[in-house]
């Protein structure tokens, strides 16, 4: 999966540096006419919010040192094999059923990750040892 992930990162990278298109190299979306119109636009903002969000997550790790900050890069590993799960995914219907209304989906898909949650317990055990 790492190896997959990065090279969907390079993909993306690249993609983006070429002024981006509807889709992403190598996942063509799967629908109908207006279904891939659709989606299209979708996958765009679904992109920005997954940037969004690490741009958050790198600004709060950029004043942070040792262990915390090791977390929140790892939180961010995370997150970039999310969009990667996302943006990988080629049927029009998903991203237009799961994606149309963006709120918090990025923020939920983070949080259900059983290392994300290993991460929360761990800063909660380091912050009751400290009391």
């Amino acid at each position: 999966m790492v190896r997959a992930m990065g090279t969907f990162l390079q993909q993306l990278e690249i993609w983006e540096d070429d002024g981006g298109s509807d889709g992403v190299p190598g996942f063509q979306l799967v629908g109908s006419a207006a279904q891939l119109e659709w989606a299209g636009r979708i996958r765009g903002l679904v992109n920005a919010e997954f940037s969004r969000v690490a741009e958050s997550f790198r600004t709060v790790a950029k004043g942070q040192l040792g262990v915390a900050r090791a977390e929140t890069e790892a939180i961010l590993q995370i997150l970039e094999e999310k969009r990667g799960e996302v943006m990988s995914r080629t049927e029009a219907g998903y991203l237009i059923h799961d994606w149309q209304e963006i709120s918090d989906q990025v923020r939920q898909l983070i949080r259900r990750d059983a290392r994300y949650l290993a991460i929360v317990a761990q800063r909660a055990a380091r912050k009751v040892a400290s009391q």
